[in-house]
């Protein structure tokens, strides 16, 4: 029978991008009629659903992998942060799953936003399916519900790990903070090792140290790779450079501000470092450069966005302007991804059974 890594609240494509650098791919459980159109076209595997009410009795044995991140909004800073009034029914629906209970349609009402408990959404599916391995993404406030669902995989037998992780730390070029939970059946789990760092680290009797993080300048300056593009096929499709001369900061711009926000504290970043979190959504219009006197030059282009955000700059994103920048600002980054899906798919960790 085989066996597959899926992908809940799958998005753009952010996870699956991150297995396709690994030589891996997904299935993904997404309901946004354009994220589905994005995936389609960058040649991902999808399941259009409401992922709280797809069955798993299908998927029992099937699943290799899962992974997960749950939409963010409810829980979010940039947000009305409505999940917060919503934590203790999410902790409770926790526990009710553990112990075999669905209470999830009564709890749902009592909450002030409904989709705080899709946070819960991954273990039912764990549990339910029972995976080699967890991979789960969220904003950092929902890190203790993320602790609470390590709590229970280790009753059952995982090894887990939970904490946040920059993504500039993994050669993003953006300061994405993130919470994270690694699990596996299989093997001891801990996090990726950091290959980035503020300041660039001189090489030790252990060997190089970390490179300086990638800053917007950099990463917005040099061709990356290509991207192909095939849908539903398995050979031919379409090739796009990542390379933009006509886009690309070069020369004078490297002296630009990048404003996220429009309020006096707004969060400003000068070129020559990683851009600070991506917010888009009703911000999407306040993301823009500024030039060396603070003026305003220009939005952030999509193709910029996508190439902050460790896509490629041709990346087919699908949608209206509005729903492409949502796509990527709530993508977790493909090269953060995949430093976090080495922890579970590859050999470096000593089986369980060895290590007890």
């Amino acid at each position: 029978m085989n066996r597959h890594i899926i992908d809940l609240f799958a998005g753009p494509g952010g996870w699956s991008e991150g297995l396709r650098r690994l030589g891996h791919t997904d299935i993904g459980l997404e309901i946004d009629t354009a994220a589905c159109a994005t995936r389609a076209a960058a040649g991902h595997h999808t399941i259009r659903t409401d992922v709280a009410a797809y069955p798993t009795a299908p998927l029992t044995g099937k699943v290799f992998g899962l992974i997960a991140s749950p939409p963010c909004q409810t829980f979010s800073a940039a947000g009305l942060r409505a999940g917060s009034d919503d934590i203790a029914l999410c902790h409770q629906t926790l526990d009710d799953l553990a112990a075999g209970r669905d209470t999830r349609t009564v709890l749902r009402p009592a909450c002030a936003d409904p989709r705080s408990l899709l946070a819960v959404e991954p273990l039912r599916y764990a549990l339910d399916t029972r995976p080699d391995w967890v991979a789960l993404e969220e904003v950092p406030a929902v890190e203790p519900l993320f602790a609470h669902i390590a709590r229970i995989l280790r009753g059952v037998g995982y090894s887990t790990w939970v904490g946040i992780l920059n993504a500039a730390d993994y050669g993003i070029p953006q300061t994405r903070r993130r919470a994270f939970l690694l699990a596996s059946a299989t093997r001891l789990i801990s996090p990726p090792d950091p290959t980035h760092a503020a300041t660039a680290e001189p090489e030790s009797l252990f060997g190089p140290g970390r490179a300086a993080w990638v800053t917007m300048a950099d990463a917005l300056s040099l061709p990356v790779s290509d991207v192909i593009t095939r849908g539903e096929h398995h050979s031919g499709g379409n090739r796009f450079t990542t390379a933009g001369p006509a886009w690309a900061l070069t020369g004078r711009s490297r002296s630009w501000t990048l404003r996220v926000g429009s309020r006096p504290s707004a969060t400003r970043r000068p070129a020559n470092a990683p851009a600070p979190t991506l917010l888009f959504g009703h911000s999407m219009n306040d993301v823009s450069w500024l030039d060396d006197n603070g003026a305003p030059i220009r939005r952030l282009n999509v193709r910029e966005a996508s190439v902050l955000q460790d896509f490629p700059s041709e990346y087919p994103w699908a949608g209206s302007r509005t729903k492409q920048f949502e796509q990527i600002g709530n993508a977790v980054p493909p090269g953060l991804a995949a430093a976090v899906l080495r922890s579970v798919l590859e050999p470096a960790h000593l089986p369980l059974a060895v290590a007890a």
